[in-house]
């Protein structure tokens, strides 16, 4: 009989414990036999050396273990913001999850981060306070922190005395034999559920299953998120948030009876290739099987499968709905790719991740094509990154969150890969866009053969909208193979405009065009159209747009002025403040240009005492004069003649 499986993921900020936790349930479940120490760098999930350098997670790690005859899949993921992408991926792939907080430090920015994600994708999760044995902690006040700015209806199910000391205890409040005396915890586990909140007017008293199984109903809805505490540093609550674990969170369910499952990490390991982690929701895949990737309509051989058991990984046959395992042989594959169909509720990430671009450059030039090499790979294990190298001028570009992403790469360079480099300042990521009505005009005739004529018309689009085409030319005039091309080549044609950035919000119409029975070759129209885009961008007066993010800051209202000031200079847009016992909150949006600096700047005004939230927002028209432009890339489409060298595989 096939034992029930918890597929979660601990979720924290930096240096809340998640890795001393999770070290803790090896340690309880037997699956380790001595526990590992963040500080000494040798815990179970902290493997790369820049992990255990630093004591931070920069990737998510798998792992497995039992607890009350339930097998548990638990991912350790990232907790600094700039290595998000992998908690944002990761989220698609549980069942649930436990939001871990230092009781020392509260509800932080990135916690808020968390929360919204799990709410996003509607997935249950159990709060757990750790450190409470750190002096100066008050617990009422974390919790009355977790209300007001997670804005949740919470379950505690646990008591405390001795907060802030190495004698702290807890004790139940919700179990079978205290449960009625807490008729509190009882109203708020039956207030959603009309049948039992009349029972328990008319005084029938309601079993502790009855109320448990409520509750349960109530965290799977994220109506009531269960609290609870304790310290992975004294070994304090961890088999009591284990069991709650087993009895709240929810069993996974098959979606339906075919294949379907998503990839949300790859890894490349020496000697064998790339690995990629799978969460099979249902269906079955075997090895030596073909898998269709719905994300890519590519069906990709399965070679081998490993199941998820760091002390005891091994070749299994094949992986079952509900599981976690990794799979070899997905070459194609990437993270985020749905396997055998695409669901109609699935939530795409649409939420623009990097804002910032870098070069960076081998410190030996005769590194430079294993540095590429490197970075096809840490590109395929995350896409966020977005690598490109740029033959002409020999540079390597790739986007990043923040400067802790940036020093973390250049470590993995050097420790992994063995190749030392260095980095330019970073960039913020501009796009342009067109801002009024234009005609761009391509007769690629000269030299022959060729034949391809087209008339695109440029316009304007709404915020958002992103990149519309059309076409308006009848196959009579240019067949509907060459008109394929057409629409396949355009999103190259607007990978650098005008001023050197990608093009966006905007609507093309091929409006006229011809090709010639005789002339025309097969790639004619591809090669023209970035020659015609680029022709109407240069009459469609071109302005940047540069992101702008939401904000949050909560602050002692003492230094409202000064940081109204500081946001005002910086082009921040305000919202009206709310004030609330002395706490103000700030709200609006600003540019990342001016704003990348801003959280050491805010530690500085108030004296570590604000705190701020930031995601995106969108992208905004920016005065070409507070942007910046930059030169083109490679070889223009405007320089007709050495372009058509180019892309005639002509050109040295």
């Amino acid at each position: 009989m096939k034992i029930p499986i918890r597929n979660i993921a601990l979720f924290a900020h930096v240096d809340a414990g998640k890795t001393s936790l999770s070290e803790q349930f090896l340690f309880h479940s037997g699956k380790i036999r001595t526990l590992g120490s963040v500080d000494k760098g040798n815990t179970q999930t902290d493997s790369l050396a820049v992990e255990k350098e630093r004591g931070i997670t920069v990737n998510a790690t798998i792992l497995n273990f039992e607890w009350k005859n339930t097998q548990i899949n638990l991912i350790d993921t990232p907790g600094h913001i700039d290595f998000s992408s992998e908690t944002e991926m990761t989220v698609q792939a549980i069942d649930s999850a436990v939001v871990i907080l230092s009781a020392s430090e509260g509800v932080q920015a990135q916690t808020e981060n968390l929360v919204a994600l799990l709410k996003k994708h509607q997935k249950p999760f159990i709060i757990f306070i750790n450190k409470i044995d750190r002096a100066g902690v008050e617990i009422d006040s974390v919790i009355q922190e977790i209300e007001r700015e997670l804005n949740l209806e919470i379950f505690l199910m646990q008591n405390i005395e001795n907060e802030g000391s190495e004698t702290v205890k807890i004790s139940s409040l919700w179990s079978e034999k205290t449960y009625q005396n807490h008729p509190h915890l009882i109203e708020r586990i039956i207030e959603h559920n009309t049948h039992l909140f009349e029972q328990y007017l008319d005084n029938i008293q309601l079993s502790y299953t009855t109320l448990t199984n409520e509750l349960i109903e109530n965290c799977t809805k994220q109506n009531l998120i269960p609290v609870l505490m304790g310290s992975a540093k004294l070994d304090l609550g961890i088999e009591e948030l284990l069991n709650a674990i087993v009895t709240l969170l929810p069993n996974p369910t098959p979606l339906s009876d075919k294949l379907h499952g998503i990839v949300f990490k790859t890894k490349h390991i020496k000697g064998e290739g790339k690995w990629a982690a799978i969460r099979l929701f249902s269906g079955q895949i075997k090895a030596r099987t073909n898998v269709l990737n719905a994300s890519i309509n590519i069906s990709e051989k399965v070679s081998l499968i490993k199941n998820i058991d760091l002390q005891n990984q091994q070749i299994i046959s094949e992986i079952k709905a509900g599981e976690i395992a990794w799979i070899q042989g997905f070459h194609e594959t990437k993270p985020g790719d749905f396997l055998g169909f695409i669901p109609d509720d699935s939530i795409k990430n649409t939420e623009k991740t990097s804002f910032l671009s870098v070069q960076l450059a081998p410190k030996k030039a005769t590194d430079l094509n294993t540095l590429v090499e490197a970075l096809h790979i840490l590109n395929n294990e995350n896409p966020d990154l977005q690598f490109s190298f740029l033959k002409e001028e020999s540079e390597l570009h790739i986007n990043i969150r923040g400067e802790i992403q940036k020093e973390i790469i250049q470590s993995i360079l050097l420790s992994r890969f063995n190749i030392p480099v260095i980095f330019n300042q970073p960039t913020v990521i501009y796009k342009e866009t067109p801002t009024i009505n234009a005609e761009g005009y391509v007769r690629y005739w000269m030299p022959k053969p060729c034949w391809a004529i087209m008339t695109f018309k440029i316009e304007p689009a709404k915020r958002g909208t992103g990149v519309e085409y059309t076409s308006i030319v009848g196959v009579n005039d240019v067949k509907k193979q060459y008109q394929n091309d057409v629409k396949k080549t355009i999103p190259t044609a607007l990978h650098q405009g005008i001023l050197g950035w990608e093009v966006d919000d905007i609507k093309i119409t091929l409006i006229a065009g011809e090709d010639h029975e005789a002339h025309t070759k097969s790639n004619d129209f591809a090669i023209a159209t970035p020659m015609g885009i680029m022709e109407g961008l240069k009459l469609a007066k071109m302005t940047l747009l540069e992101p702008y993010l939401y904000f949050k800051i909560v602050a002692p209202e003492e230094y409202l002025g000064k940081i109204t000031s500081l946001l005002i200079k910086l082009r921040a847009e305000l919202k009206s403040p709310m004030i609330r016992d002395s706490i103000v909150q700030i709200t609006g949006e600003f540019p990342v240009a001016t704003t990348l600096d801003l959280a050491i700047k805010l530690s500085a005004l108030t004296s570590g005492k604000a705190k701020i939230r930031t995601w995106f927002s969108s992208y905004k028209t920016c005065p070409t004069h507070l942007g910046k432009t930059r030169e083109f890339k490679g070889i223009s489409p405007l320089d007709r003649a050495k372009y058509i060298l180019k892309a005639r595989k002509a050109l040295g």
